[in-house]
């Protein structure tokens, strides 16, 4: 018998509502750190880019006086984490820059982080000897875009200290990896990679409770295949792992909505209200207040509100 339009309506709001409730049971509702602390899901990184050359805002923290009031600042915005990162990985015109560099340029920022943060510090580095001065500085998550196949030393350091790491997928290194932007199947070979490289972290000891997956948007993905990896979202959080976005001043959000400032933040609220309805966990930003407000609406909308009940 035919479905009356009602009855068809009310049975398909049903299937929503049972996606969006085998999502969040499959969907991990925090993340806890070795120290004690505990990241509450959906949640905020906030970019704190200590560089003369990143593609947004490159050289305008370089000043570690400039940077520890930014990191502040951001923390006061709503920002869950602050990921520190002392090299850049931008599409075009990245310089590789030696490990001393890294150091002189991360170290100053995160001895003066350490004893005025209260959220929880991650550094975004490849290199083994940055993440070690990093974790003994009380940063507590490694943020490694090339997911610990970079450095050999990574994963026992990440093993050893009991951290939280982010594991991204990439091709190529940070100087040339938009000439990798090459894939039959973006979205089955991201979460192919993912899966491999959590496997690997797992068996050299980091813990599966401390794993966090990132598609790595904009490295080695055209803007279409950064799309087809937002819209698939949920293939990637079926992994089990908390999934985190870095759509933030992207230059497919650029082409998209648009190059000016007001563009990029309204592209970029938009794409990270869209992530965390799909199942992301983390949204990494540089405007933490567009990004908390973003974050806050698409998680009461979609029933993701444990942290943000109030605000509902």
């Amino acid at each position: 018998m035919r479905r009356s339009p009602i009855q068809s309506k009310s049975s398909s709001n049903d299937s929503g509502s049972r996606k969006r409730t085998a999502q969040s049971q499959s969907t991990p509702a925090n993340l806890k750190l070795a120290d004690g602390r505990v990241i509450r899901f959906p949640a905020v990184m906030g970019v704190l880019n200590v560089t003369p050359d990143s593609f947004s805002d490159g050289g305008k923290y370089l000043d570690p006086d400039r940077a520890v009031e930014h990191a502040l600042a951001m923390e006061a915005a709503g920002a869950d984490v602050i990921d520190v990162g002392g090299e850049s990985s931008r599409p075009m015109g990245a310089v590789e820059i030696p490990v001393e560099a890294e150091l002189a340029r991360v170290m100053p920022v995160l001895e003066r982080l350490g004893k005025r943060l209260r959220v929880p510090i991650s550094i975004d580095t490849r290199r083994a000897a940055v993440a070690r001065v990093a974790l003994e500085s009380g940063a507590a998550i490694i943020n490694d875009i090339t997911a610990l196949g970079h450095d050999c030393e990574m994963a026992p350091l990440a093993a050893r200290t009991r951290c939280a790491v982010v594991l991204m997928h990439m091709r190529g290194g940070p100087t040339n990896h938009i000439e990798f932007a090459r894939y039959r199947d973006v979205v089955r070979e991201v979460v192919e990679y993912l899966d491999v490289r959590a496997r690997f972290a797992v068996a050299a000891g980091v813990a599966r409770s401390r794993i966090i997956v990132d598609p790595g948007l904009g490295f080695a993905k055209t803007a279409q295949h950064n799309l087809k990896l937002l819209a698939a979202l949920p293939d990637l959080c079926a992994l089990g792992y908390p999934v985190l976005v870095g759509a933030s001043r992207k230059t497919f959000v650029a082409r998209i909505a648009g190059a000016i400032e007001r563009d990029l933040e309204f592209g970029t609220a938009a794409a990270n209200a869209l992530a965390i309805a799909a199942g992301a966990s983390i949204v990494r930003v540089h405007d933490v207040g567009a990004g908390v407000a973003a974050v806050r609406m698409a998680a009461a909308m979609s029933g993701r509100d444990q942290r943000f009940r109030h605000h509902a």
